[in-house]
């Protein structure tokens, strides 16, 4: 008997027309995450377009293989008296604790998002697996992989804001402007998110920290020029600077 033949034998065309629909719904899904992260990505957030196309890209998953529970196991198995949807959420919730575990958070930098999504994303991976959905867990990880790895590419091809955290110390007794931050970060092609600013003060010191995002993808000087200007700037005792996203 040929390989065809045997596996026609486990796997019915009737399944492999539910594997194929699990496809096209995981796959809108990533797309529409893609979408809903590509609006993130562009403001500079943490989370981008990976981390949103994973998690929505799962959760279809998930969803839409429990609609169609009587082709579990290969139809083989008997599912009176059982939720097995149960075990998927208590693998789910676990597995989502287990994500947390990689993110880390210094200041204004978020590290780690895309890590604990696609965590996630392989525990419904491995669900899928377990069930008997073969080919639809088998797109699944492929694009997962494509989303781990192009996706990334695609963000910075596409026109975002890259986001910087700042910190400024500044000298004894000076009195630091709003005004004239604001204006030296937009002669740098930034601008200042007043959401992020906070400002403490202790024995004469003040210390600013704010997250500047550049106006355009192609403008903002470098790292190392902003540097530059910093260390110039009237009143600086000490400075510190970074990128603000994973």
């Amino acid at each position: 008997m040929s390989v065809f033949g045997l596996l026609s034998g486990y796997w019915p065309a009737s399944e492999i027309s539910i594997n194929f629909l699990i496809f096209i719904n995981v796959f809108g899904a990533l797309l529409l995450g893609l979408l809903v992260g590509y609006e993130r990505s562009y403001h500079g957030r943490a989370a981008g377009m990976r981390t949103y196309g994973l998690v929505c890209m799962a959760s279809a998953a998930l969803t839409v293989i429990a609609g169609y529970s009587d082709y579990w196991y290969n139809g083989f198995a008997d599912m009176s008296g059982t939720e097995p949807t149960r075990i998927i959420q208590g693998i789910v919730t676990g597995i989502g604790f287990l994500g947390a575990g990689v993110i880390m958070k210094e200041g204004f930098s978020i590290s780690g998002l895309s890590s604990a999504a696609s965590i996630w994303t392989a525990s419904a991976i491995g669900v899928m697996v377990g069930v008997g959905f073969y080919g639809a867990a088998i797109s699944l990880a492929l694009l997962s992989v494509i989303c781990m790895m192009w996706i990334s590419r695609l963000e910075h091809w596409l026109p975002s804001h890259k986001a910087l955290a700042i910190t400024l110390q500044f000298q004894k007794n000076f009195i630091p402007r709003e005004a004239v931050l604001r204006e030296t970060a937009i002669k740098c092609g930034y601008d200042i998110n007043s959401e992020s600013l906070s400002i403490t003060s202790k024995d004469g010191f003040s210390e600013w920290h704010f997250v500047a995002s550049a106006l355009s993808k192609d403008c903002g000087i470098t790292l190392e020029e902003l540097t530059h200007v910093l260390a110039k700037l009237e009143g600086i005792e000490n400075f510190a600077v970074s990128h603000a996203k994973n």
